[in-house]
């Protein structure tokens, strides 16, 4: 029975590189796996990308909705990389790809954003997956850590905003709740 899987975690705990490795597992088996990113994320135009340097061509999700019921079973798996940017509709979308199809479809993303508020993907996906899973990663300090921090230009959290600015390591950095709540990035522990 296929499953809607939503993994999620801070910025930085590998989900991009994990979409990739599931992608090429799936290839490597003989089997087919669409890779799929909102068009809202305009680094690397139709490529997914990760900061370990695996990259893989894929579509748009706009476009994916707009497939077939025939040209979809064509896979044997669908993967969302960046699915915090899909919109409720894409999300039920993947719902009729699971349960109508019965093809897995496999979303990584951001639980939520610099300001602890849930994405509208994040969102349906927390309530309608069938598996939630969390990847880890560690704040400075050590602690685990659940917090996307956006940065100023001076590397200063930042608490006000836009909900959606692309970014990698130059806008954003992961901490733990207590020291995002105090703003604090580690650097004077770096000197």
């Amino acid at each position: 029975m296929a499953k809607l899987y939503f993994r999620y975690g801070a910025m930085g705990s590998s989900k991009t590189a994990n979409a990739l490795m599931v992608k090429y597992n799936y290839n490597e088996r003989g089997k087919k796996a669409i890779l799929a990113k909102p068009r809202i994320d305009t680094r690397d135009g139709a490529v997914v990308r990760s900061r370990i340097g695996l990259e893989s061509a894929c579509i748009f999700v706009e476009d994916m909705c707009r497939m077939t019921d025939g040209e979809l079973c064509a896979y044997d798996c669908v993967i969302v990389d960046e699915a915090q940017f899909c919109q409720k509709e894409e999300i039920r979308f993947f719902l009729h790809i699971v349960d109508d199809l019965e093809i897995p479809v496999i979303c990584y993303g951001l639980r939520t954003d610099f300001q602890m508020n849930l994405f509208e993907g994040s969102k349906w996906l927390l309530a309608w997956a069938d598996v939630l899973e969390e990847l880890k990663t560690v704040c400075w300090c050590g602690q685990g850590a659940v917090c996307n921090a956006r940065l100023n230009e001076k590397g200063e959290v930042i608490y006000r905003g836009e909900q959606i600015v692309m970014g990698g390591n130059d806008r954003y950095t992961t901490l733990c709740r207590k020291h995002y709540q105090e703003g604090n990035t580690g650097a004077s522990e770096k000197n």
